[in-house]
């Protein structure tokens, strides 16, 4: 992460220093142009003051006092006669003011024009403005100033810049390290994390606030290690539930395979154990079955097949199916549906769905009790439930009744039969048809299980997952 740091923050650097650099760069030209003008501007407007002074009182005396008024200046005059002749001149300018007078348009504008600008190779920079007195030009007023001045002002701008420049790089350099800390710090702590879900360390919480990027990052994150938690807690459960669903009919069939191999039992004494074996055979053959279709509808790759069915008379049929075993224990089966009911179904799979739900109302419900199966419309929806007078459903294990190998009964009593996957296919069966299901449960009063199914026309073919 460190190196992430350094490039992030060099690459901010770079830019920031860029953009910087173009500002500055803009800035200075911009203050030494304008400033170099204002130079320009001064010394014409001075020059134009010299001529109008001249215009009203064009006499030796006049011409003697501005001379000598710009012999205490910084600034330089010289006037000449309208052929250029030299009249009047202040100290030290004589040389070049020759040479830029011999060099000077006489087309000069009445307002005066700048005859010498290259101020960073002449000595002088220097302006002119015609005298006019009666329509007639009379002579003209150069005026000089020396660049030494020009330099200096910038080799001020040049100082100050500099010196801004230094503490604005310096700034940068602090701010974007402060900034590139500030953003690293979170991805560290999102690569450690990530490091440690790698380690199969699902303990991971990270402190996240706000809601953008990173935080959404984070947030994602932290939902991962939950999930992976959860899953790996799923894992050990279903593994641990798998070995003892196995582990105890295998017990049962080594042990009584063992016996029934003694040459000495009886052949009435074989026939029972084998028919032991037997049942615990199918026991595991079933468990293989529903690991099977569960393991099929987790790859997605478990079809089905909907075709418009008639609910009423697919749920008599199944009524037909289960009411001996109902009879048998002496349990009251009731069977109540509209007649003009279709649902997109398939008939195989729902039949699963309802003969798993009727037979645990059967297995958990006591001998003279009632099972109903009441079939409702409500809004475009169709509604099934399944009521049972039986034993009751603990309501903190309510929400868990759908979770593969979950039984209420924590000692798993074979007792009570199932592998604990039958809920679980129900679930998965019935949401592969967009339907839903849920439970109700008072304990030891009993238990509504409601399917609800979409109602209305539908497609006919779905996969489970």
């Amino acid at each position: 992460m460190r190196k992430i740091s350094f490039k992030l923050g060099l690459l901010f650097f770079v830019f920031v220093l860029g953009i910087e650099t173009v500002l500055f760069a803009s800035l200075y030209v911009t203050l030494v142009n304008a400033r170099i003008n204002e130079e320009f501007e001064q010394l014409l407007a001075r020059g134009n003051n010299h001529r109008d002074v001249l215009e009203k009182s064009y006499h030796p005396s006049t011409l003697e006092h501005v001379t000598m008024m710009e012999s205490e200046a910084e600034t330089d005059v010289v006037i000449t006669n309208d052929k250029g002749k030299i009249l009047y001149f202040s100290d030290h300018i004589l040389p070049f003011a020759k040479r830029v007078i011999k060099k000077s348009n006489k087309n000069i504008p009445y307002g005066g024009m700048i005859v010498q600008k290259n101020w960073q190779r002449e000595s002088y920079i220097s302006t002119v403005s015609p005298i006019r007195i009666d329509g007639k030009i009379k002579g003209y007023v150069y005026m000089f100033q020396h660049t030494a001045s020009i330099q200096n002002m910038i080799d001020r701008l040049k100082h100050h810049f500099l010196v801004v420049g230094i503490l604005s790089v310096f700034l940068t350099i602090m701010t974007i390290a402060f900034l590139s800390r500030v953003i690293t710090i979170p991805l560290i702590r999102m690569k450690q994390a990530t490091e440690k879900l790698s380690k199969g360390d699902f303990s991971v919480r990270l402190q996240v606030k706000g809601e953008d990027e990173l935080a959404q990052l984070g947030k994602a994150i932290q939902t991962l290690a939950k999930d992976l938690e959860y899953l790996k807690k799923e894992r050990n459960e279903f593994l641990a539930s798998i070995s003892h669903e196995l582990r105890t009919p295998l017990t049962y069939v080594k042990g009584y395979a063992d016996i029934a191999r003694r040459p000495t039992l009886e052949e009435e004494e074989r026939a029972k154990y084998l028919s032991i074996i037997y049942e615990e055979a199918e026991h595991m053959q079933k468990l293989v079955k529903d690991l099977f279709e569960l393991a099929k509808m987790d790859q997605h790759s478990f079809q089905i097949e909907k075709e418009p069915t008639p609910l009423c008379l697919f749920l008599k049929k199944v009524y037909v199916k289960m009411y001996p075993a109902f009879q048998a224990k002496n349990m009251s089966l009731v069977y109540r549906c509209d007649e003009d009911i279709t649902v997109h179904i398939d008939r195989q799979r729902f039949e699963q769905v309802m003969m798993n739900l009727l037979d645990n109302a059967l297995k958990y419900s006591h001998q003279g009790s009632t099972v109903s199966i009441d079939v409702r419309m409500e809004k475009k929806n169709v509604m099934i439930m399944i009521s049972d007078e039986g034993i009751g459903i603990p309501e903190a294990d309510l929400p868990h009744i759908f979770e593969r190998f979950y039984r209420v009964d924590k000692s798993r009593s074979r007792t009570g039969g199932g592998t604990g996957l039958g809920l679980a296919i129900v679930k998965e069966i019935v949401e592969a048809h967009g339907g839903s299901i849920y439970a109700t449960s008072q304990f030891g009063k009993g238990t509504n299980m409601i399917i609800t199914l979409p109602g209305g026309d539908e497609g006919v073919h779905g996969f489970i997952g």
